[in-house]
């Protein structure tokens, strides 16, 4: 990924050193792709592309496949870098992760945008609602059928 923006072999190196330190991985630095975790995986995938120095990362579905844990790690990852300045562009199904680093969603139902706003409009908002959790003709009555 460096490469693509500095051809100075040296400069392209140092970049992608920071961009490992900063996503966590420089313990792993040593591993081949291949072998490690899958957050890991997703950290040398955000490194690959900070190392070319974008203005602007689209992240598609990094939290499909990890544990609570490992999306809370990738949750404060985005945080880092939208603090930094960067402009980031999420599609994720993954929506407690999209409520802690939106600041502006645009919902989809079948490729229909439904909805955008704050999420705090999102969650109060009945057609993703019911997009998403449904509705019922009759409301369930219990014990029956």
């Amino acid at each position: 990924g460096a490469f693509l923006r500095d051809k100075n072999a040296g400069v392209a190196r140092e970049k992608a050193r920071e961009a490992i330190e900063f996503v966590g991985l420089s313990a792993r630095e040593k591993t081949a792709a291949k072998d490690l975790t899958t957050i890991d995986q997703r950290r040398l995938e955000m490194a690959r592309a900070l190392a070319t120095q974008p203005r602007l990362l689209l992240l598609d579905e990094v939290m499909a496949g990890l544990n609570p844990s490992e999306i809370d790690q990738a949750v404060a990852l985005v945080g880092k870098l939208s603090q930094r300045g960067l402009t980031i562009v999420i599609v994720e199904h993954v929506m407690r992760a999209i409520m802690a680093v939106a600041r502006h969603i645009v919902v989809l139902d079948h490729g229909q945008k439904i909805a955008e706003g704050s999420p705090k409009q999102i969650v109060e908002n009945p057609e993703v609602i019911r997009a998403y959790l449904g509705s019922y003709v009759h409301p369930p009555t219990p014990g029956g059928s």
